[in-house]
């Protein structure tokens, strides 16, 4: 009989608050390489907060996070090295350029980014006529083109973890950016993420997570 594969992230009897509230409890789940996991639910019920926890930019209120099989605590630096998280804030520094934005990202995760990459994938996801200007002067969505050229220019990541990562973009945006999933899933990646947009994702195999089915 075949062992069976370790899952690259689990979650164990994840409960979450946020102020008085109780968002979810006894939270279950487990992602392994090439899978896709959309998180849905209504609003306010936890959809952000779960990631943050994913992440370890936020805690539960109970419950275990593991790593490839090991709790959190003792993969730490595993688990750091091995996710890529965008938020709906999209990190972008308003002093920086494009460029300079996509290369410091690289940067403080521990990776080199050359030049010629990184202006290729900010020019195909649409802001070549665009790399001088400073963020502060870019839209929104041409702000979250930004943060999102990461996923085009090859990451170490294992699991991304992404936040509504098609708002605010256009057709042939969306479209990039869900070729880029495809690739990263088919390479043997992870992917969580939330949307409220009906987008087609080439995934060897996909999973929905419903938050309501965990409400308190």
């Amino acid at each position: 009989m075949a062992e069976a594969t370790v899952p690259l992230i689990s979650a164990h009897a994840l409960a979450c608050t946020r102020g008085s509230a109780r968002l979810f409890a006894g939270l279950e789940l487990a992602v392994g390489e090439g899978e896709l996991l959309q998180v849905a639910g209504a609003n306010g019920s936890g959809k952000t907060s779960l990631l943050r926890i994913l992440c370890g930019l936020s805690e539960a209120e109970s419950g275990e996070l593991r790593w490839g099989g090991e709790p959190v605590k003792r993969a730490k630096d595993a688990w750091r090295a091995g996710l890529l998280y965008l938020g709906h804030r999209n990190a972008v520094k308003d002093d920086f350029t494009p460029l300079e934005n996509l290369r410091a990202s690289a940067a403080i995760a521990g990776e080199a980014l050359g030049e010629d990459t990184a202006l290729s994938a900010l020019v195909d996801i649409g802001l070549g006529a665009r790399l001088d200007v400073p963020a502060r002067n870019l839209s929104q969505g041409q702000r979250r083109r930004v943060a999102l050229a990461r996923l085009l220019c090859g990451t170490r990541a294992r699991l991304w973890v992404l936040d509504e990562p098609f708002t605010a973009l256009d057709v042939r945006a969306v479209a990039q950016l869900a070729g880029a999933m495809a690739d990263h899933l088919r390479g043997g990646g992870a992917i969580i993420y939330t949307t409220h947009q009906p987008v087609d994702i080439d995934a060897p195999r996909r999973a929905l997570l419903n938050l309501d089915d965990y409400a308190c």
